[in-house]
């Protein structure tokens, strides 16, 4: 990979979240008042584009994927235009929606999502062009997320799926593969990721991910021994160059000769205002300090008050400070 190459492709899933914070969860049938609404993007490669253009990094950030032909669409596009991010690889795709996520958030505590696929369920590796990026030769090609791609995700009779081929085409136009996985419930979950392992560099996921990834269970979120067997099985099925597995209370940076932990004090409760794209915000810091050649720990560290700065945020994506401020 040539050390002259500069810029992230952020490609995946887009969506447009309306959040709704509510005091607690209600029973079946019972009726709950909303506090507060809040729309803003989601998704990996919309948060993470997003959440880099905050940052001010100073480098080309491309973001890659669809959105409707609808008002939600067009939402997206506004937002990226606004903070100043390229539209020329975002593609319309008519007669189908947007894709996105009504997300019932309850501050301080927990959040869950219902979610429209739209046309991200439509996405297949045409719709990622990798080479001939005008004004641009980016040095990482993001995907976020596996296992929330249905085309992309799915295992074909050779063994291998459509986001593996999509990576080998970024892999063989000099850039570093970084993939993020996504909390979800699938038979097919490890086999989506072991198919795909062999075409990715980096790995971001956590705890919970990880086990649905490799079987392997951790105990609490800091159960040190789980997320290192999970790693180990990660990389032992053909990961390439590393994973970084995170929780609430610490993080591990994994390769073949490096072992690198970061422990982590909770942020208070009274502090988090919503929980969503706190995950995006850690793997936006961890891609931007493999982008400059950054030792581990200083990935990590600036991952962490990255996903902290987006735990006080209502929404999950692009209010961040400034790289010198965090």
């Amino acid at each position: 990979m040539s050390a002259q190459r500069q810029g992230i492709i952020c490609a995946g899933n887009w969506i447009l979240d309306l959040i709704h914070d509510i005091p607690y969860w209600p029973q079946k049938s019972d009726l709950i008042e909303i506090a507060s609404q809040t729309a803003g993007i989601g998704g990996g490669a919309g948060n993470v584009s997003l959440d880099l253009a905050a940052l001010k990094v100073g480098y080309p950030v491309i973001p890659m994927g669809c959105v409707g032909d609808d008002a939600y669409g067009e939402t997206v596009l506004q937002i990226c235009r606004a903070a100043g991010l390229w539209v020329d690889y975002m593609q319309v795709i008519a007669g189908t929606p947007t894709a996105h996520t009504h997300v019932m958030n309850i501050p301080g505590d927990s959040r869950t999502f219902f979610y429209s696929g739209g046309v991200n369920d439509l996405l297949d590796e045409g719709h990622f062009p990798v080479t001939g990026i005008s004004g641009a030769d980016p040095k990482i090609f993001y995907l976020g997320y596996l296992n929330l791609l249905p085309r992309l995700d799915h295992v074909d009779p050779t063994g291998t799926t459509g986001a593996a081929r999509l990576l080998a085409r970024a892999r063989a136009a000099g850039m570093m593969t970084c993939v993020d996985l996504v909390s979800t419930q699938s038979e097919s979950y490890a086999q989506t990721v072991k198919a795909t392992l062999p075409e990715i560099d980096w790995l971001f996921l956590n705890e919970v991910e990880a086990a649905r990834a490799t079987g392997i269970t951790a105990t609490d979120e800091a159960d040190r021994d789980s997320l290192l067997r999970a790693a180990d099985a990660l990389l032992a099925s053909g990961l390439r160059q590393g994973c970084v597995i995170h929780s609430p209370r610490l993080s591990l940076w994994r390769t073949r000769t490096a072992t690198v932990w970061r422990d982590f004090d909770p942020l208070p409760k009274d502090q988090i205002k919503s929980a969503v794209g706190a995950g995006d915000a850690f793997a936006t810091g961890i891609l931007h300090g493999l982008h400059e050649g950054w030792p581990p720990q200083d990935c990590l560290d600036l991952g962490h008050k990255a996903a902290c700065a987006c735990l006080r945020l209502p929404t999950a994506s692009g209010g961040l400070p400034p790289l010198q401020d965090l």
